[in-house]
């Protein structure tokens, strides 16, 4: 049978805060000793005597929460690194779109650039508004082409 619903506020009576504190307390540490049993995780309880202020309950004992404790610090230190918040997705996201557009321009520009280049050797001389940079350009587009044909006929061999 359960219980009937408990008002949640402040306990006025000081022995009934005490016995409502140890009832508690009491139901808190055996929650934890089944969830550790049954579920095999380590678990510790650090619960503060609000009545007397030397008498602090660590449960199971005091090494062994040191060593949960410990565990869940290291942990969190792991997780942080692992751990992707909001902000930072979105920066990722942005840096790797920036990275995909960049390549897309200079694929596009590639192509730009083999198209001209088509179209000067069709005519057999360049225009006046070809730059360095233009020249450069097609050469560096003309060795990758050449390598593109090695490969070809190397690969059919």
């Amino acid at each position: 049978m359960a219980g009937k619903k408990v008002k949640v506020a402040f306990i006025c009576n000081i022995s009934a805060r005490k016995e409502c504190y140890r009832k508690r307390k009491k139901g808190i540490i055996k929650k934890m000793r089944e969830i550790k049993i049954l579920c095999d995780i380590p678990a510790c309880a650090i619960i503060s005597n609000p009545f007397n202020s030397n008498n602090t309950e660590v449960w199971p004992d005091l090494e062994e929460a040191k060593q949960v404790i410990e565990r869940y610090q290291n942990l969190s230190q792991i997780d942080k690194t692992k751990n992707v918040n909001q902000e930072s997705f979105v920066l990722q996201r942005l840096t790797k779109a920036r990275e995909k557009l960049e390549k897309q321009r200079q694929e596009i520009r590639d192509k730009e650039m083999t198209i001209r280049m088509i179209q000067y050797m069709k005519n057999k001389n360049l225009p006046d508004d070809v730059s360095v940079s233009d020249l450069k350009h097609f050469q560096k587009l003309i060795e990758e082409n050449l390598k593109d044909i090695d490969n070809k006929l190397n690969g059919s061999n």
